[in-house]
């Protein structure tokens, strides 16, 4: 009997220890947590070879997809970037909002690169953040497939409502992309469609 409690205790300090290199071995490899206990995992930035952004940009990014996922039927046609200038603009009326979605990335993540699935018209999209973040693209995709990115040039904004872009002729936007990273612990982005 003592020697079955011996073999069953060494097992299970065998076990405990195995755990614990397997534990010290991800923290080695920068596998990290995401405050909900799920891991983190970064994956390679895709861009198309068309992307007028010529910078370097993040090796490593952590994909958010979009909720809704969204069909580009025409072939993707890339317009020259457009340099953003933040503008800090007023909340619309609920009213004219035609579409809102919202993410929420932490700075433990490094760079994500998140997906709005819209398909939707409208006049103007507006980007939400609430705590401080550093903004690099932006991609919009609209239904005849030209893709307008805004180039936000890797700069830190605070909280604030900006015009991200405006289209006074009224577009159908399918999709938009952003790649950002949280300087607070946590930031949430809102993206909203007006009318």
């Amino acid at each position: 009997m003592k020697r079955l409690i011996l073999t069953v205790l060494s097992f299970a300090i065998i076990i405990v220890m195995l755990l614990s290199l397997d534990a010290a071995a991800g923290q080695r490899r920068g596998v990290a947590h995401h405050p909900v206990g799920r891991p983190i995992v970064h994956t390679r930035l895709v861009i198309h070879p068309r992307h007028p952004i010529r910078r370097v940009l993040p090796a490593a990014v952590v994909v958010r997809p979009a909720r809704r996922a969204v069909v580009v039927g025409a072939p993707l046609t890339f317009l020259p970037a457009v340099a953003w200038t933040p503008v800090v603009a007023p909340m619309p009326p609920r009213e004219r909002l035609v579409w809102q979605d919202n993410e929420a990335i932490s700075s433990e993540e490094g760079w994500v690169d998140t997906n709005f699935g819209i398909d939707d018209s409208g006049k103007a999209l507006l980007l939400e953040l609430n705590g401080k973040a550093d903004l690099n693209f932006a991609e919009v995709t609209f239904a005849n497939g030209n893709v307008q990115v805004v180039d936000f040039n890797e700069k830190t904004h605070d909280t604030g409502v900006y015009k991200l872009l405006d289209f006074a002729d009224g577009r159908h936007v399918k999709t938009v992309r952003i790649l950002a990273k949280s300087e607070s612990d946590e930031t949430k982005m809102s993206v909203y469609l007006s009318k």
